[in-house]
């Protein structure tokens, strides 16, 4: 079954549904959600995408992402998402959104409406390959000086979300 994604306006308000495919190949505003997980010591779960993922193989990024499904809350579709590539369930808090577009060497163009959401776990998870090639803990401090001096090993959409987060969030 062809996955879809919910079009929304510019305030979050459902227009209907497109296919995943064709809305980022017009780059049709859609609804999306970005996870951030940190642990007690507040370190930042990254994950780097599988190998064979259709675009950004292989690069860093937040601990999930994904897009709500019909009919489901953000909360709900943060919680599923985050089982299906990393194994684990956390609480999670909704914490702002935002609009952002990016483009891709492929065609392919994430224009997104983006709810971010912050969540604490302290285990290791149980990554699932066909989405993760490896994840790993990383502190805010170091987290931007590697993202300073490599840009290139992070998705593009992450260097806007974490830009964003910490705008927003880190400078409270």
């Amino acid at each position: 079954m062809e996955e879809k994604v919910i079009l929304v306006d510019r305030e979050d308000n459902e227009i209907g549904t497109m296919p995943k495919l064709e809305a980022h190949e017009k780059a049709v505003l859609h609804r999306a959600f970005s996870v951030f997980i940190f642990n007690e010591k507040g370190e930042l779960m990254l994950q780097r995408r599988a190998l064979h993922k259709y675009h950004s193989p292989g690069l860093w990024t937040n601990t999930c992402c994904s897009h709500q499904r019909a009919g489901e809350s953000n909360i709900e579709a943060g919680k599923r998402r985050l089982f299906e590539e990393m194994g684990f369930s956390c609480a999670l808090e909704d914490t702002f959104w935002f609009i952002y577009k990016a483009s891709f060497e492929n065609g392919l163009t994430e224009h997104e409406l983006d709810h971010v959401m912050i969540g604490e776990y302290n285990a290791e998870p149980k990554i699932n390959p066909d989405e993760v090639a490896e994840y790993k803990w990383i502190s805010l401090d170091d987290l931007k000086i590697d993202m300073e001096n490599h840009p290139d090993k992070y998705t593009a959409w992450f260097k806007i979300i974490f830009q964003e987060y910490d705008q927003r969030l880190l400078k409270k």
